[in-house]
């Protein structure tokens, strides 16, 4: 359980949450996680896991703050999986009740009789007791989006999620940051602990308007003139982005805007962020600070802080947060370790393996330098396993294969071999479109293109028939820069 003292926190007449319609003062706060503890404690099941499947606000925020009050565990169910995957979260989290706003699609996951709590989300309650183990003493249960259809679940304590608010509370603190906007969904661990916890800890505002108000929409829509508008509207001090995000807001400032002037600390994480890019947002002005992390390690690891930054790296890791790199180059990190639903807790003293290369200066400033495996991690921060659309597009039976490339990108594209000549092109785009329906939106192919097949005479796949990726990458590399030739989110 945690207790914040709030009044201690937020100096008088400041705003510990608001929406840009609302807000609440650290008392308004704490009477309203007050009211919420009191609903969640009288629903049938008042120790079993609670789910959320809402948009940013201030209620999600005193929701969360309510869970922890009780030592209840929360789940954020991210608004832009697709519904299979809400379920597979709820039935494995065992999830018995989901605060949701009045309306929302839960009668088909077994959730109603919805209880009134006060404000805009209802508490929805699971038909029958959850089939599923309560997870113990887990505060919060964040399912990462999957390499697979089926994301994983990663189990956090209420200590380590605070241990790390406190280690960048303590990073920042030279910049008396004072106004945070949220631009990312509070389902994805980065914003949840990084914006409105540091910001609490620091006696800052957290400002959480509904994302479309800050251009985001589903995992990789988004509006950087939105975005720039919203960031001028409530002269926010600090954001937290994904590089695609602000590869965009760069291309959106045009000369002599002055729309991100109040700005003080951009942080930019959740994938590999091309040195050209910070390089020139730097030279517009922008204070941007790269930073990487693993939703196993409760997020962020390593951080460029101001007056202790390295260009090309990733910033010196966190006090509490040991790295070290293995004989293969992998990047291993120690401390306390979250572990997946469904496993034992991670024991102290472990290391985890990252899946990520890497090495450390003399100064202890880390270096990513790529990736172990062939897991592509989009621009927008998600985790594709490229034989999941890949798989999805096969099962047209109008493809003999299909390559999905997209690590770092804005969206995914593939590169397609016809079952037979006589397939067209509007039959292919058929199958493309098809697929996608069964994907959500950060897994989708935009863009594809035609190529001939993968064999092992010329040398692109195996004996076995699988293809040899890094191969087609290199020997298709203009044809697949080709499908990123512009850098807008294609329709």
């Amino acid at each position: 359980m945690v207790t914040l003292n709030f009044p201690e926190l937020f100096p008088a007449g400041r705003a510990v949450l608001e929406d840009g319609s609302n807000s609440l003062d650290a008392a308004a706060l704490a009477q309203r996680v007050a009211s919420l503890c009191a609903v969640l404690q009288a629903r049938r099941r008042p120790q079993a896991p609670v789910a959320i499947l809402a948009d940013n606000s201030p209620e999600w925020l005193a929701a969360d703050l309510a869970t922890q009050q009780l030592g209840l565990t929360l789940v954020p169910l991210p608004l832009f999986f697709t519904p299979p995957q809400w379920a597979h979260v709820l039935k494995e989290s065992g999830a018995s009740a989901v605060l949701a706003p009045p309306g929302a699609p839960l009668a088909a996951f077994g959730f109603g009789d919805p209880l009134d709590c006060g404000g805009p989300l209802q508490l929805y309650q699971a038909s029958q007791p959850a089939s599923a183990p309560a997870p113990g003493a887990t505060q919060k249960i964040t399912f990462t989006s999957g390499t697979t259809a089926a994301p994983k679940g990663v189990c956090l304590s209420t200590d380590q999620q605070w241990q790390l608010a406190r280690a960048l509370q303590q990073g920042v603190a030279p910049l008396q940051l004072e106004r945070h906007l949220c631009l990312l969904p509070f389902a994805v661990l980065l914003e949840n602990i990084a914006g409105p916890y540091t910001a609490m800890l620091s006696g800052a505002t957290t400002i959480c308007p509904p994302l479309a108000e800050v251009g985001l929409a589903g995992a990789s829509q988004f509006d950087p003139q939105r975005c720039l508008d919203a960031i001028a509207r409530y002269q926010a001090h600090s954001v937290i982005v994904l590089p695609q995000m602000l590869q965009a807001l760069l291309a959106a400032l045009g000369p002599g805007d002055q729309r991100a002037a109040s700005l003080r600390f951009i942080a930019v994480g959740g994938a590999k962020v091309p040195a050209r890019l910070l390089a020139a947002a730097r030279a517009r002005g922008l204070p941007v600070f790269e930073g990487y992390g693993l939703s196993e390690c409760c997020s962020v690891v390593a951080l460029n802080l101001p007056g202790r930054e390295r260009t090309g790296s990733v910033g010196q890791p966190l006090p509490h947060r040991p790295v070290r790199i293995a004989a293969d180059g992998e990047i291993e990190v120690g401390g306390a370790l979250a572990h997946y639903l469904g496993q034992p807790e991670a024991g102290a003293g472990g290391w985890l393996a990252t899946g990520d290369l890497g090495h450390l200066d003399q100064d202890g400033y880390l270096y990513i330098d790529g990736r172990k495996k062939d897991i592509l991690i989009t621009g927008y921060g998600r985790n594709v396993s490229p034989e999941w659309p890949e798989a999805a597009l096969l099962g047209s039976g109008l493809l003999a294969q299909a390559l999905v490339v997209g690590d770092g990108q804005p969206w995914l594209a593939a590169l397609l071999v016809p079952a037979a000549p006589s397939i067209t092109l509007a039959q292919l785009q058929q199958a493309v479109d098809l697929a996608n329906q069964e994907l959500p939106d950060y897994a989708q192919v935009r863009r594809w293109t035609l190529v001939p097949p993968f064999t092992p005479a010329n040398g692109q796949a195996t004996a076995n028939g699988r293809p040899r990726r890094a191969v087609i990458a290199q020997q298709h590399a203009a044809l697949i820069a080709s499908l990123y030739d512009h850098q807008e989110q294609p329709a």
